[in-house]
C-alpha cells in the first residue's frame, strides 16, 4: 500500500497492510537530531530565522525540512499548521483601549465585538507552507495526506468563558457561534488547498472535563457538528481533538460531533486504546496514543518499546488506528526514547532500516 492508501484504509475501517504512522507534533531538538541538520520551528527562534533567510525562503526551507523528516521516518501523513505571516504583515491590529472591567461576561462580550471587527478568515500568506509542501511532494513523487488545524471551540484556561457559560448562556452561545464562523472560514480555505484531514474542536479537559457534560452538549457539540458537516460535504475527514479525560462526554465528543477520528488521546488521563477500540473501533479512527508526557519523557527505551507494541496491538483490527504520540514530542523527550519508539514500530511490522 502507498501511504495515502494506508491512511484512507484506516479512516474507512479497512485493514491496511500495516498500521499507519506519523507524528502529530515533532519539535526541536529531537526533530533536528533526527533530520541531521538545523531545524527551526515556529516560535521564539522564528523571527531571527526570518531575518537571516527572508520570510519566503524561511517558510520554504521549513516545509522542505518537515517533508524530509517525514520521509526519513517513514511517516504516512503530516500534520502542518499555518505559517507565521511576513513581519510587515504580522503587526496586531490597532485596538481602542477600553477601561478594564471586573465582569467576565462583559469581557467575553467585548471579545466578541473586537473579533467581529477583525479579519474573520486566515490570510493567504499563512498558507504558503501548504502550497510549498504540495509542490515538493509532487516534485519528489511523494503523496502524504495532510492534517491541518481549525480548532476554535476549546475552553482550556479560559476562565472568563467558562464563567460566562454559567452566568450568561446567551453570551456564551454568541461566542461559540462566532467561533464556528471562524472555523468554517478556515475549513473552506483548507478544502480549496486540498487538505485531507481537518482538526476541529479544542481542549476542554484535564484529569476531568473542565465544564459539565451538560454545558459541553449545549454549547460545543452543536457548533463542532456544523464544522464536521461542512468537512464531510467536501468529502474530507473531520478530526476532533482534546487532551484529558473525556470519558464523561465521549459519546458526545465522537458521535455527537459526527467526527471521523479522535486525536490527542490522553493515556495519562485514562483514555486507554483497548477500551476505545472495543467501543468505537468500527466507526471512529483512533489517532494515538503513546503517552508523550510521562512515558516518552521519563520512561526507559525498554519501557517505550513495550508500550509501543501494546499500543499497536490494542489498536489493530479492521483499520481504525493511526499510530502517533498523544501530543507533542518536545525537548523533554530524549532522542534515544524517540528512536526506541520508531524501532519498535518497525520491528512489529518487519520493516528494515532501524534507527541507530
Amino acid at each position: 500500500m502507498t501511504s495515502r492508501e494506508r491512511i484512507e484504509a484506516a479512516l474507512n475501517h479497512v485493514e491496511p497492510d500495516r498500521t499507519p504512522y506519523f507524528e502529530y507534533v515533532l519539535l526541536p531538538p529531537v526533530a533536528a537530531q533526527l533530520l541531521g541538520r538545523r531545524f527551526v520551528e515556529y516560535g521564539d527562534d522564528w523571527p531571527d530565522y526570518v531575518r537571516e533567510k527572508g520570510w519566503e525562503n524561511a517558510v520554504r526551507e521549513y516545509a522542505v525540512n518537515r517533508l524530509e523528516l517525514a520521509a526519513r521516518l517513514g511517516h504516512d501523513m503530516m500534520c502542518v499548521v499555518p505559517n507565521p505571516l511576513p513581519p510587515e504583515n504580522s503587526e496586531p491590529p490597532t485596538q481602542v483601549c477600553a477601561p478594564p472591567v471586573d465582569d467576565p461576561v462583559e469581557r467575553i462580550s467585548r471579545r466578541i465585538e473586537v473579533s467581529s471587527q477583525q479579519m474573520a478568515c486566515m490570510p493567504e500568506d499563512s498558507c504558503l507552507v501548504y502550497h510549498v509542501l504540495k509542490e515538493e511532494m509532487c516534485r519528489r513523487g511523494i503523496d502524504l495526506p495532510l492534517l491541518a488545524p481549525a480548532y476554535a471551540h476549546g475552553v482550556w484556561t479560559d476562565v472568563d468563558l467558562m464563567q460566562t457559560m454559567v452566568l450568561a448562556s446567551e453570551v456564551a452561545e454568541k461566542y461559540f457561534e462566532q467561533q464556528t464562523r471562524h472555523s468554517l472560514a478556515v475549513t473552506d480555505i483548507y478544502i480549496d488547498i486540498g487538505i485531507d484531514l481537518i482538526g476541529i474542536g479544542g481542549d476542554f479537559a484535564g484529569n476531568q472535563p473542565l465544564i459539565s457534560p451538560e454545558s459541553y452538549r449545549r454549547f460545543i457539540v452543536p457548533e463542532v457538528r456544523k464544522v464536521s458537516r461542512r468537512i464531510h460535504s467536501a468529502h474530507r475527514w473531520a478530526v476532533n481533538a482534546s487532551d484529558g479525560n473525556l470519558w464523561p462526554v465521549i459519546d458526545d465528543f465522537l458521535t455527537g460531533c459526527e467526527v471521523d477520528a479522535y486525536l490527542e488521546i490522553d493515556l495519562h488521563a485514562g483514555m486507554e486504546m483497548r477500551q476505545l477500540k472495543e467501543r468505537y473501533g468500527d466507526k471512529i479512527t483512533l489517532i494515538g496514543n503513546m503517552d508523550c508526557g510521562i512515558t516518552m519523557s521519563f520512561g526507559t527505551p525498554a519501557e517505550i518499546r513495550g508500550r509501543t507494541i501494546k499500543c499497536l496491538e490494542d489498536g489493530m483490527g479492521n483499520g481504525g488506528h493511526i499510530f502517533c504520540c498523544s501530543n507533542a514530542i518536545t525537548s523533554s523527550v530524549p532522542l534515544e526514547n524517540y528512536i526506541a519508539l520508531v524501532n519498535a514500530y518497525r520491528e512489529v511490522f518487519g520493516l528494515t532500516g532501524l534507527l541507530l
